[in-house]
């Protein structure tokens, strides 16, 4: 297989990765009946004028799996930290104690748990797309190529091959992230 040919596969599984990656990240942020810290991962929080990332400038943990604690390293970031999660808008509702934050994780309706469903199925079918989009970009590299047509056509099932394991694993990773989600 000549370099350009060799180029053009990893590019496509560069690409078909990083959809990958990017779905298992939004997932993450996608709650599923116990609390982690990653579920406020896209809380940003005024810090002295610049929106900083919460993780940043607080400690965050989970006690137990109903709870979130957040602990600033600035005791006078309390308030700010507590509108942010406010205005993030996860549906929880902070409790501040003077030292740390407290975030009761309520157990999830049926129809949330549906909700939440939907919403990661959207997010595997989002990563499905920019793995296509790979795919398509890769095909029409191949045409541009100066080889062979018979070296073409093996190089496009090639990258279908890639397709269809990359397809496979976004639906393994949304049914594992579903049935934590259904899962009471």
């Amino acid at each position: 297989m000549n370099e350009e040919i060799e180029f053009i596969l990893d590019s496509a599984k560069e690409g078909m990765n990083s959809a990958l990656a990017h779905l298992v990240k939004e997932l993450r942020t996608i709650r599923a009946g116990k609390a982690t810290p990653a579920m406020l991962g896209n809380v940003k929080v005024n810090y002295y004028g610049a929106l900083t990332p919460l993780g940043q400038i607080a400690n965050v943990s989970t006690p137990d799996p109903r709870t979130i604690s957040i602990q600033p390293w600035e005791k006078n970031m309390l308030q700010e930290i507590e509108k942010a999660i406010m205005n993030a808008n996860l549906g929880f509702n902070p409790m501040n104690n003077g030292d740390v934050i407290l975030i009761n994780v309520p157990p999830l309706t049926e129809e949330r748990r549906r909700d939440l469903s939907k919403q990661a199925k959207a997010e595997a079918e989002h990563a499905k797309v920019g793995i296509r989009n790979a795919r398509k970009e890769a095909n029409n590299e191949i045409k541009k190529t100066d080889i062979a047509d018979d070296m073409k056509k093996d190089t496009e099932a090639v990258v279908q091959k890639l397709t269809d394991s990359f397809v496979k694993e976004i639906d393994e990773t949304f049914t594992v992230k579903e049935k934590e989600i259904m899962t009471v």
